[in-house]
């Protein structure tokens, strides 16, 4: 993109100050034309900040979804605890991106659908620039504590697990909406995504059993949860795409469909739509939050012949499972951690609970753990995690391993060989356990046979 191109954009003072007005409270990163980004932190105040940025060069600014006090405090030796302290928000910002345009505008279309479903009204929508959109609901609109905990402390947990749950809830009428404009043509779909057949095709079982092949949207329809994460930047309102040239522009929500990439030609660019719009009346999200914490994917557990007959013999073990038969994901978080360590709390007492472990073992071994990670949690979240699983009836598994809000999200996913025959960690343990027993009773009865 040529510098005349972006410095004639950016000298317009109706697009400078529609930037600058997005500023307040935000981290700013600005990215120059082939050197990538410069310094951050870094703010925006003045509307000519913008004209001296792109008098020397810069094709693009980028904000943080997290609000500050004040964010020239921050430095890159911050850690956590330096950042949950300047940390006044947050604000909730899917991006979505199935790579083809018009697959975007329908993923988009039913992220707002499911939405407003949760009762939100305060839901804006902007173009991202190329070939996506960015669907935002601003931090005004969420409850100011769960379960006694601030909700700016959060971050990224709830919007990570707020981005799996809605990605869970659209995957079916994406298929479907998708499938319906290539007019029944699954190639349509390969060509334009790059996927393999296998890749993107799912058998639904009808009456008397046959399957039919239905489209799979999941494999393509991206909406960013691993790169939600500390200092996250997304591109800001206003601000010129480097690869199409085009302007990242707020729309009407109710205008996605309609939305044509020729609206965001610069030339044609008036600011006159809002993104992330403050004014909210009532913490509207707050269904939405409650909903996306309880929300896990009940996959069924894959099982072969073998598996199943451990699983049967599993069940009338009655002894816990030592550590030495733990899958790598719980040894790794274990070891302690930096990051994801509420998320960890709630994995490994529902893992070691379904492995065999009381209460009071758990309780112990976690007091352990906690002193390894490199800011401990207070000990009152611990245990208070125990006292709720402890008023459950019913034994809860761990998160499966392909729930993304979880065992990659803060890279404890280290797996085995054995790793790819299992979807939740207990079952690693229960052939594990069960390998052992079977290969102790042929040693004892090899060892009989000797005699």
């Amino acid at each position: 993109m040529l510098i005349s191109k972006t410095l004639k954009f950016y000298k317009r003072e109706d697009i400078r100050n529609a930037i600058i007005s997005f500023a307040k409270n935000k981290e700013i990163a600005v990215r120059y034309r082939n050197k990538g980004f410069g310094k951050r932190p870094d703010v925006l105040i003045y509307s000519n900040d913008v004209l001296e940025h792109a008098k020397r060069g810069a094709s693009s600014f980028h904000c943080s979804e997290e609000l500050w006090k004040n964010p020239m405090q921050i430095t890159k030796n911050s850690i956590a605890k330096d950042l949950t302290e300047l940390r006044i928000g947050w604000d909730l910002v899917l991006d979505i991106d199935c790579h083809f345009f018009e697959y975007s505008k329908l993923a988009a279309y039913y992220t707002i659908k499911a939405l407003e479903h949760h009762g939100i009204k305060s839901i804006t929508c902007k173009y991202s620039g190329n070939k996506g959109f960015h669907i935002a609901v601003p931090f005004e609109a969420f409850p100011e504590s769960v379960n006694g905990q601030d909700i700016k402390e959060l971050f990224p947990e709830a919007p990570r697990r707020i981005a799996t749950y809605i990605k869970y809830l659209i995957k079916e009428p994406v298929s479907k909406a998708i499938i319906k404009l290539e007019k029944g043509s699954f190639n349509a779909v390969i060509r334009k995504t790059g996927k393999k057949s296998e890749e993107i095709t799912r058998y639904e079982e009808v009456e008397f059993g046959d399957k039919i092949p239905k489209l799979d949207a999941e494999p393509f329809l991206d909406i960013d949860t691993i790169l939600i994460s500390q200092r996250h930047l997304y591109r800001m309102p206003y601000s010129l795409h480097e690869k199409s040239g085009l302007v990242s522009i707020p729309i009407k929500k109710e205008d996605v469909l309609k939305f044509r990439k020729e609206d965001a030609e610069p030339d044609f660019v008036v600011p006159k739509n809002s993104f992330l719009d403050r004014n909210v009346s009532g913490k509207e999200a707050t269904k939405l939050l409650v909903q996306a914490f309880d929300f896990e994917i009940n996959d069924e557990l894959v099982e072969d012949d073998q598996e199943r007959s451990y699983k049967k013999e599993y069940d009338e073990l009655t002894s816990a499972i030592s550590e030495d038969l733990f899958p790598p994901c719980i040894k790794k978080i274990l070891e302690g951690l930096e990051d994801g360590k509420k998320r960890a709390v709630f994995i490994l007492s529902n893992f070691l609970l379904s492995v065999g472990w009381s209460i009071e073992e758990i309780e112990k071994r976690l007091l352990e753990w906690n002193k390894k990670n490199s800011e401990p949690l207070r000990e009152t979240i611990l245990k208070g995690q125990l006292r709720y699983r402890k008023l459950q009836k019913d034994k809860m598994p761990p998160p499966n391993c392909n729930n993304l809000a979880y065992y990659k999200a803060f890279g404890v996913c280290k797996p085995e060989p054995l790793c790819q025959k299992i979807k939740n960690p207990i079952q690693y343990s229960k052939i594990k356990v069960l390998k052992n027993k079977t290969f102790n009773k042929k040693k004892r009865k090899n060892k009989t046979e000797d005699l």
